[in-house]
C-alpha cells in the first residue's frame, strides 16, 4: 500500500478527531439508536432513521481516518534539515514573492489531509507545490495557475 505523507501535527489532529469520534460521536449515536428503538415501530421513525444514517458517516470517518494513520509516514519537518540541503521538500515552509505583484506569501507543503490556504498550508500534490519541490532559495518557480503562468522567486526555505 502506498505511504501518504502526514506532518507530525497532521497526523495527531487526525489521532485527535480519531479519539472524538470513539470516545464521543460514537456513544451518542449508539444511544440515539437504542432511543429511537424504545418508540415502537421502526419502519416509519424518523429519529431511527436519521440516527443510523449518522451512525454510518461517523463508523465511515472512523475507518477512514484508521486507514491515514496506518498507512500514513509521519514527517518531522525539523528532521529535514540536514538531509533536504536547502531543498523543498514535503514539510518545508517557503516564503515566495510573486513577481507580478511583489505580494510575499509563505506556505507549508503538507499532506492533503492537512491542507489548509487559509492557515498557508498547501497540499504536496497541489500545482504550486508540485512546482515548487526541488528547488532551491533564489530560484523562480513557474505555476500554472487558471490565470495563465504565474512567477514566484524563493526567498527562503525552513524547516519548522
Amino acid at each position: 500500500m502506498v505511504k501518504v505523507p502526514l506532518t507530525v501535527v497532521g497526523a495527531e489532529r487526525l489521532k485527535v478527531e480519531l479519539a472524538h469520534l470513539k470516545s464521543v460521536e460514537r456513544p451518542t449515536v449508539i444511544a440515539a439508536i437504542a432511543e429511537a428503538r424504545s418508540h415502537g415501530d421502526l419502519s416509519e421513525n424518523a429519529e431511527y432513521d436519521a440516527a443510523k444514517e449518522k451512525q454510518g458517516f461517523v463508523e465511515g470517518r472512523i475507518a477512514e481516518l484508521e486507514a491515514k494513520l496506518s498507512n500514513g509516514q509521519i514527517i518531522n519537518p525539523k528532521d529535514l534539515e540536514e538531509t533536504a540541503e536547502g531543498r523543498i521538500v514535503f514539510g518545508a515552509t517557503i516564503l515566495l514573492q510573486d513577481l507580478d505583484t511583489e505580494a510575499e506569501v509563505t506556505y507549508q507543503i503538507v499532506g492533503d489531509d492537512e491542507a489548509d490556504i487559509k492557515a498557508g498550508k498547501i497540499s504536496v500534490s497541489s500545482p504550486i507545490a508540485r512546482a515548487l519541490i526541488g528547488k532551491y532559495a533564489e530560484d523562480v518557480a513557474e505555476v500554472m495557475a487558471p490565470g495563465g503562468i504565474r512567477e514566484y522567486e524563493i526567498l527562503a526555505v525552513k524547516y519548522i
